[in-house]
């Protein structure tokens, strides 16, 4: 008699990632791994974001010529795409575990002021200058946790619960600085996120090591693994012995976290807290990581693919600006590139097998 498998069903010896997209198999038909091309893989996917980004640097030296192409811009093109890149690799996990997070932006300008307060930069001389930056992961971090709390047990949509953050956390922020900017005067502070090594910016250093973190976090552990579980079939991962509401918390704390160290960041760049500080930061950094291959439905999505989204806008952004056209047009032109984006990942979607 011959026997099927049911798809969700925790079998022994099989993992977590082939529990959660688990598909009938007939004893009387071999079971066939789809066709795909190379264009359909992650390396492909990868493979086409950098003969784009490519396309867009050549553009840049036809049209801007050695303003673009020197060292210097290429420094300040990294160091412009640092703080969104940190902020969208915690992003990346959000979305892939099949959520979203709006509330990034208003975060990074929470959590600037709270760092940048009398108080706090007071208790920053007198001790260590390492105080404003464990406040301001710490006010990213709980930030993500009380959205975590309301999405995972609340069972807020993930949409309303982070767009309440966004509109809180901004207000929050604003009764903190009383609608002033507030000077960072603390020179070890200053010291080092403006200085460099090697010659290479310390955000820029940021930005790599955060990547590093988040792509070995991702691919190399059991957390990356259940992570693009619960966002392929949050059922089937439940099924196998994964804690989906827990999970699901850590994602949108880990993302807060990585709002938290663009906040630090960003005061380091500005040498200012501001309640306006990542104002619709949240946009361009959601934009990164769909244009960098992550399905917003969940379940799929790369860090390598997130960086090079992040590298294409902040270029483009260049490019433009080198060639003195309005941000209207850059927006047009965010715009479309987004669109296609989306379409190609709903085009690739529906060529891959339904998950059941």
């Amino acid at each position: 008699m011959s026997e099927q498998t049911t798809p969700g069903a925790a079998v022994p010896g099989r993992s977590v990632t082939e529990l959660a997209g688990d598909v009938p198999v007939h004893a009387d038909r071999p079971a066939q791994a789809p066709r795909r091309g190379l264009l359909h893989g992650p390396a492909g996917r990868n493979l086409g974001l950098v003969i784009a980004l490519l396309a867009i640097c050549i553009f840049g030296v036809a049209t801007a010529g050695e303003r673009f192409a020197s060292p210097e811009n290429a420094l300040t093109i990294l160091r412009l795409a640092s703080v969104t890149g940190v902020v969208s690799i915690g992003m990346t996990f959000v979305i892939i575990g099949a959520g979203i997070d709006l509330s990034v932006g208003s975060v990074i300008g929470l959590a600037s002021v709270w760092a940048s307060t009398l108080a706090t930069q007071t208790m920053a001389q007198d001790l260590n200058w390492g105080v404003m930056v464990v406040t301001a992961l710490a006010v990213g971090l709980c930030a993500g946790l009380v959205n975590g709390v309301l999405i995972a047990y609340g069972k807020v949509v993930a949409f309303i619960a982070t767009l309440a953050m966004m509109v809180a956390a901004r207000g929050l922020a604003e009764i903190i600085a009383q609608r002033k900017t507030q000077v960072v005067s603390v020179q070890g502070f200053l010291d080092f996120f403006r200085g460099d090594l090697i010659g290479i910016p310390t955000l820029v250093w940021i930005f790599v090591l955060v990547s590093v973190a988040g792509w070995i976090l991702l691919n190399r552990t059991t957390f990356g693994r259940r992570t693009i579980a619960v966002g392929g079939n949050p059922e089937a991962a439940r099924l196998a012995g994964i804690k989906v509401k827990r999970h699901t918390m850590y994602l949108y704390a880990l993302s807060g976290l990585g709002a938290g160290i663009g906040g630090v960041m960003m005061l380091g760049r500005t040498t200012a807290g501001s309640s306006t500080n990542g104002l619709f930061l949240e946009l361009d950094v959601i934009a990164a990581v769909v244009v960098g291959g992550t399905l917003l439905v969940g379940g799929r999505g790369t860090i390598v693919g997130t960086v090079l989204g992040v590298l294409i806008f902040t270029t483009l952004s260049n490019v433009f600006t080198q060639n003195n056209l309005s941000s209207s047009a850059q927006a047009v032109a965010k715009g479309v590139i987004i669109v296609v984006a989306v379409m190609l990942q709903q085009r690739i979607a529906g060529r891959t097998p339904a998950k059941t």
